[in-house]
């Protein structure tokens, strides 16, 4: 891994721990049910409007910027990779041997090879 990678992936982790944290900061649609018995002044810590619009919109950033790093770590690892056939792989042994110098054995005539009696078993 080169370092624009490295940087890339550590930029991409903090991104998703950022999301995450965001995420489970948001309130659900249901939590305004309890503005009605009390609650009502808990979101006038970020404005008048509450804390849903600035949540949402830095988690609509952070998601954008997740989205650039994993296009840009798929491009750095594609770029990196060499596609090889597996038939590029496969070695010939009767290449190889050769050209370090070892002869290899001729395959044996007919006449040299041993024989083997052959038993007929519909003779018995």
């Amino acid at each position: 891994m080169n370092w624009v990678q490295t940087a890339t992936m550590i930029v991409h982790l903090f991104l998703c721990v950022g999301i995450v944290g965001l995420v489970l900061l948001q309130r659900g649609k249901g939590a305004d049910a309890g503005a009605g018995f009390g609650a009502g002044a808990s979101g006038t810590v970020f404005g008048a409007r509450g804390s849903s619009s600035f949540l949402s919109r830095t988690t609509a950033i952070l998601a954008t910027l997740f989205f650039i790093t994993c296009l840009t770590l798929a491009y750095l690892g594609n770029s990196q990779v060499k596609t090889i056939s597996v038939l590029d792989q496969v070695v010939d042994p009767a290449v190889v041997p050769a050209a370090q110098g070892v002869q290899i054995p001729a395959t044996p005539s007919p006449e040299q090879a041993p024989s083997v009696p052959v038993t007929d078993p519909a003779a018995k």
